[in-house]
């Protein structure tokens, strides 16, 4: 995903019962992972979207999550 810092971002897009939080997965990858490849968000969602061979369309988690690190818009007072 586009990162305003890094220039690209690695994302943890995740499907779960419920039970798994982006505070649940962050912390297993803690000990595990060197923090330059440890994700910096999680997203959980429903399903992934598949492509009729049942590949996961990574080009469409790119798309919906392209905004993910977008800077909030800025208020004039």
């Amino acid at each position: 995903m586009p990162h305003p810092d890094f220039g690209e971002a690695v994302v943890a897009v995740i499907v779960t019962d419920g039970r798994v939080s982006e505070d649940t997965v962050m912390g297993a990858l803690g000990d595990r992972l060197a923090r330059f490849k440890q994700p910096k968000r999680v997203v959980v969602v429903p399903d992934l979207p598949r492509n009729a061979m049942g590949k996961v369309q990574k080009n469409l988690l790119r798309e919906q999550h392209a905004d993910l690190f977008a800077a909030p818009p800025v208020s004039a007072c």
